[in-house]
């Protein structure tokens, strides 16, 4: 048996070589490069899944994308059976595989020795669920990963094309044994659209929703957004643009483009609707925007959906009369602007946790509350529920001696609840949500801009010879070294009225990013500049 694994094995990499002198790490996004210097990288990428479902003795699955990025990258990441990102211990062991070369006994050698190191046999049980986007490059890659897993007595799902929520989903469901959902497509859009028509259809004076212009990034959103445009016709007009029909996946449009030029992707008609949104590549992130009546563009990015989001559940928690049972509390990074946190903690009165930069710190502090709500900038996020919080709700929705108003608002924190992907940031989930919200709580784009305003803010970028030099505490606001820095910043800061700044090292490159925010624009550039000399000067 170990024979045959050994000579599939062997096959693939004599098919799909190593190039010489290339290097990769698995990070948060998992493996991402140009696609045509990954074929190598699916073998291992294909082991390791195989592995990680015979050690958790559950379905795994590999999503090939490389979301954000140009159409000619790609990328590969794992996820892990609960829907959530692969555990970063197995990180190392991705890594270790990647710098291995394609001789077969090292490379077996290996694989004996990490599977007696995890307690598992070649032929153990494997379930892996694979899916990919719509780059040209992600069939080949799928193909080669399927094969190196089941040259380890691997059973396949192979769900082709979907967006990588709908994977995590779908993982997320096929293990719990459908009591999260149907772990196909179909059951996907089927639990979305009907909590989306039950809560719409429960709620007494709903406003109706303007039309809304979707920038799809020329990627597998637009897709899946044309199945639940029809069906969602009745409720929602939903417009399609950047479909891939003519441009290039992620070019001069998408969710990243947006938000990181602050303008409008290219082809959609500005003059014809009065609410639009983009989603990026693989459909996990969302943003919305606006022309205001001076025709400028107004950005609605992630902080404004925990905004948006804590304001619906509060509200209905208080109207449910479960608000001081019930545990609820939004989780920023030190990039959340200081207007958002100020404004859920002493308007909406909600607590705010801050966490280190990145979407798996986000994630895992959510799970501390009954209601965990995050959003990076960029648009991606989600809301996780407890177990207690779901049988809270359902008590309180079959209790004869609550008001019909208290179990009312009690149902629709249910169906909101079927809407949201708890697993990870879903850009088409968390569209559905935010129209419902707006819908109920009768607010347009302006409405929900103006809840709070932004502090004006400036980030840059500051070359060093070492990153490693600048260390951080304090969920990265504040430094512990190099000595005297964080003084000078305190000192600067304080010279700023709603001042505030920080800095800290890029995780991949020699680069300290500096953020600064203040009253005004023309300040909050002038503290940037100034705690980047300082930078300058301490890190010499």
């Amino acid at each position: 048996m170990t024979q045959i694994a050994k000579e599939k094995l062997l096959a693939l990499l004599l098919e799909y070589p190593k190039p010489a002198g290339i290097v990769m790490g698995y990070g948060t996004a998992g493996f991402r490069a140009r696609a045509d210097t990954l074929p190598w990288q699916m073998i291992r990428i294909g082991l390791l899944a195989a592995m990680r479902s015979k050690v958790k003795q559950a379905c795994v699955g590999a999503m090939i994308t490389a979301s954000h990025n140009p159409e000619q990258d790609n990328g590969v990441k794992l996820i892990d059976p609960y829907g959530e990102m692969l555990d970063q211990t197995w990180e190392v062991y991705a890594n270790n595989l990647s710098m291995l070369d394609d001789d077969i006994h090292v490379l077996w050698d290996y694989l004996e020795t990490l599977m007696t190191q995890l307690n598992i046999q070649p032929h153990d049980e494997a379930i892996v669920a694979i899916a990919h986007d719509t780059r040209q490059s992600s069939p080949l890659l799928a193909s080669i990963l399927k094969r190196a897993a089941q040259a380890l007595y691997t059973t396949i799902m192979d769900f082709e094309l979907m967006t990588t929520p709908q994977l995590h989903y779908a993982v997320r469901c096929y293990n719990d044994d459908g009591q999260y959902g149907h772990y196909t497509e179909a059951g996907y859009f089927d639990k979305l659209c009907t909590a989306f028509q039950n809560l719409l259809e429960m709620t007494p004076n709903t406003q109706r929703l303007e039309a809304l212009a979707v920038d799809a990034a020329n990627g597998i959103g637009a897709m899946k957004l044309a199945y639940m445009r029809q069906t969602l016709a009745k409720f929602i007009q939903i417009e399609i643009f950047n479909d891939g029909t003519r441009g290039h996946l992620n070019d001069k449009c998408g969710a990243d483009y947006v938000k990181l030029y602050q303008k409008t992707p290219e082809g959609l008609p500005l003059a014809s609707y009065t609410k639009y949104c983009s989603i990026d590549g693989d459909a996990d992130r969302l943003i919305y925007f606006f022309m205001d009546k001076n025709q400028q563009f107004r950005l609605l990015d992630g902080d404004r959906f925990s905004v948006l989001f804590a304001s619906f559940l509060s509200i209905k928690l208080n109207e449910a009369k479960l608000f001081d049972d019930v545990k609820i509390g939004v989780i920023q990074t030190a990039y959340a602007n200081g207007s958002s946190t100020n404004y859920i903690v002493n308007t909406m009165k909600v607590p705010v946790a801050c966490v280190p930069t990145g979407v798996k710190h986000l994630h895992h502090k959510a799970l501390d509350y009954d209601i965990g709500i995050y959003f990076e900038a960029n648009g991606h996020g989600t809301i996780i529920f407890s177990d207690d919080l779901k049988s809270k709700i359902k008590l309180a929705i079959d209790d004869s001696n609550r008001t019909m108003e208290e179990r009312l608002a009690a149902n629709q924190i249910r169906a909101f609840i079927n809407i949201i992907n708890e697993t990870v940031g879903d850009a088409i989930a968390d569209l559905l949500a935010t129209e419902v919200i707006l819908s109920i709580l009768h607010l347009n784009l302006e409405g929900w801009l103006n809840l709070y305003d932004d502090l004006p803010q400036r980030q840059l970028k500051v070359a060093v010879r070492d990153r490693t030099m600048i260390q951080t505490t304090d969920a990265e606001r504040r430094c512990i070294a190099p000595a005297l820095l964080q003084d000078c910043i305190d000192e600067l800061v304080s010279k700023y009225p709603s001042g505030r700044a920080f800095v800290r090292p890029s995780g991949t490159e020699d680069i300290v990013r500096v953020y600064a925010e203040a009253t005004t624009q023309v300040e909050a550039d002038k503290l940037a500049d100034e705690v980047r000399k300082v930078v300058e000067e301490l890190t010499k």
